[in-house]
């Protein structure tokens, strides 16, 4: 795995009275091209109406960035096939596109395509750094003037963070306590204050910060819709996750050292394999009775492990949480709620998986939902993957 890793995320706010937002956000990557990226598209108006043109444009403009016609060229196309509003002469959405490509500490950039959205913020730590950018004249035949585009290039260093925002951002608090709005001034003065109040702040934490302050201003009753994109270049949070008896006793050295060399965090699922990596390090196993749950098994603890586990029961309820992107906090405090968070909060997650049979999956009156391990451990790689793009691998034992 890399040792760059592209913590990117967002948080909305639909305007008030609203059912849906006019803003939209897509966040793709490209594994294979180490490639990610994200765009936001802001529909004239709100509502249904907004949240349909600004679908077509962020999709068309998106996924262009994937293909050979690229980011510039594909921009333009979405700009021509766009609607002009009459009344106002101008189209009816805008959108801001970041393509990052990354592949170590050394070759990583971010190329941002910004079409009438309010200009990105570009901070190194707490720091505001001023970005060139360059003017891109379009002429379109149904638009009543000439169009601009803004394109930027920046290489990303650790602790580089680009902050995108719709105009529902800076033109919140409009003609109250700030008659003119909250305005780019005032969102970069705010996230440098939460930057400098936690360094390590979360991509998802910061623009959920910067979308409830800016709701604040307009009294919690948002007056447009509300948008922020945060994309953050860190060193990458790791997790081992460990689940299944190896297939022979010899593994079981080999498990042991494995777990012995890893940098980071450590998850064990399963009675068996938890008593076979008690055995291998010779660390005693107790069980944690502060979180005892109805439904789901308790924990247990183990020196240098962070969460020990029971195995299928357990691992079902945590795929049901990622599948379905359910809320982690609202989650009752158990096994699942202590593993569904540690993998949210890890960046890079390895699993190493025992290909052992266990005969207690096999019997005909476990539900069938319950299913065989490898399987369940695929379906939340899968879900880690195109759900909250996390960095999956996998090896067998």
């Amino acid at each position: 795995m890399n040792d760059i890793y592209i913590d990117a995320d967002y948080y909305q706010i639909k305007k008030d009275g609203e059912a849906i937002s006019g803003d939209v956000i897509l966040l793709s990557r490209d594994r294979i091209k180490h490639q990610i990226v994200c765009t936001l598209s802001d529909g004239l108006g709100s509502g249904i109406k907004a949240n349909v043109i600004a679908s077509m444009a962020s999709h068309m403009a998106h996924n262009f960035c994937f293909s050979p016609v690229g980011i510039i060229k594909g921009s333009e196309i979405t700009m021509n096939t766009l609607p002009v509003c009459k009344e106002r002469g101008i189209g009816y959405s805008t959108f801001t596109l970041a393509d990052i490509r990354f592949s170590s500490l050394k070759d990583n950039t971010v190329r941002i395509v910004e079409y009438d959205n309010p200009q990105f913020l570009f901070f190194n730590k707490s720091e505001q750094k001023q970005i060139e950018r360059e003017k891109i004249t379009l002429n379109r035949s149904l638009a009543f003037k000439k169009e601009i585009l803004y394109e930027s290039n920046i290489v990303l260093d650790i602790d580089d963070r680009v902050i995108i925002f719709s105009d529902g951002i800076t033109q919140s608090g409009l003609g109250t306590n700030h008659p003119l709005g909250f305005r780019r001034e005032g969102v970069a003065t705010f996230v440098a204050k939460e930057i400098k109040k936690n360094p390590d702040i979360s991509s998802r934490s910061l623009s959920k910060a910067l979308a409830l302050k800016a709701a604040s201003l307009d009294n919690d009753k948002p007056k447009d819709d509300i948008t922020v994109l945060v994309i953050h270049a860190r060193h990458p949070r790791k997790t081992l996750f460990v689940s299944g008896p190896p297939y022979t006793m010899d593994n079981d050295i080999k498990l042991k050292k494995k777990i012995e060399n890893f940098d980071g965090k450590i998850i064990v699922a399963g009675g068996t394999t938890s008593k076979i990596v008690s055995r291998v390090l010779n660390r005693e196993m107790k069980a944690d009775l502060s979180c005892v749950s109805k439904d789901i098994p308790p924990t247990f603890t183990m020196e240098g492990i962070d969460i020990v586990s029971e195995g299928m029961l357990t691992l079902n309820a945590v795929l049901k949480v990622l599948e379905e992107k359910l809320s982690v906090t609202a989650l009752k405090e158990n096994a699942v709620k202590k593993i569904s968070r540690l993998l949210l909060d890890s960046d890079q997650i390895h699993f190493i998986i025992g290909t052992k049979l266990n005969e207690a999956h096999q019997d005909p009156s476990i539900p069938f939902d319950i299913g065989i391990r490898r399987t369940i451990v695929n379906r939340i790689i899968k879900a880690l993957d195109e759900n909250f793009m996390k960095l999956t691998t996998i090896e067998y034992l």
